[in-house]
């Protein structure tokens, strides 16, 4: 046996670190981004705030502020998916896909820690009158995380299958909680709500977390986090294809012929 496979393993490993804080900052890399991030963050702000000052005291509990405040944000999360994905253009060669999906998971994660802190902050600071307002708070957390990062990946999955940023922005919004509507309109049709984001979230930000819901986020996850992005990867293949077509045999490819 050799070791030589594992310089090329570490070097691969460092290409994706390298490339996934390189998307990473570029996810905030402008001044409309950073903007765009600031008024996410001040949403769940001003979410808690307004509720733990104005609310009334029995629904000042963690799991009461964190359905506001992740919720709210999870509105504007999915845009840095779809600029993401936009970024990826293949005329460029920018077209590897795994370093944006991480890095728009890692901006997810910290916009749904940022909210847990503010929401534990908000309760801390006022009194309650509800008999647990701390009730579920570790499987809230871990949910707030995860809401953000479902929906994030819904925007990249959505900014790769659609052309316009603006019209995939809105579909995040509109595609999830249609489907949500829709599906709760029609009575043989409503067991499948458990199977939108929509219905995912009101569990995860309760903490009433039952193994029949963990595995129907799951489903939620492969669905609208994997089988979306798994389509837009498919498209962007196919754009890279139709930018760079593979040369007939006995044809050199222009990078090699100059």
């Amino acid at each position: 046996m050799t070791d030589s496979g594992i310089p090329n393993t570490l070097a691969n490993s460092t290409s994706l670190g390298e490339a996934t804080v390189n998307a990473l900052r570029r996810s905030v890399g402008t001044r409309a981004r950073r903007l765009l991030f600031a008024l996410a963050l001040l949403l769940g702000l001003l979410a808690a705030t307004g509720l733990a000052l104005a609310g009334p005291p029995g629904d000042r509990t963690f799991a009461k502020l964190s359905d506001a405040v992740q919720s709210l944000m999870s509105i504007i999360v999915p845009a840095f998916g779809v600029l993401l994905a936009r970024d990826l253009k293949p005329a460029s060669g920018t077209t590897r896909l795994t370093p944006s999906l991480l890095a728009a998971a890692l901006l997810a994660a910290v916009v749904g820690l940022f909210g847990i802190l503010v929401c534990a902050a908000a309760l801390t600071v006022t009194t309650s009158s509800a008999q647990d307002p701390w009730r579920h708070v570790g499987t809230i957390a871990v949910g707030s995380v995860l809401v953000q990062v479902v929906a994030q990946l819904v925007g990249t999955g959505l900014g790769l299958l659609m052309r316009r940023p603006t019209i995939a922005f809105i579909a995040t919004i509109v595609l999830p909680l249609g489907l949500w509507f829709l599906l709760g309109a029609i009575d043989v049709l409503r067991p499948g709500q458990a199977l939108t984001p929509y219905s995912s979230v009101r569990h995860l930000l309760s903490g009433q977390m039952s193994a029949l819901n963990w595995v129907q986020w799951l489903a939620v996850l492969l669905i609208w986090g994997a089988g979306l992005n798994a389509l837009g990867s498919a498209r962007l293949r196919h754009r890279n294809h139709d930018v760079h077509p593979t040369p007939a045999v006995g044809e050199q490819s222009p990078s090699l012929s100059q």
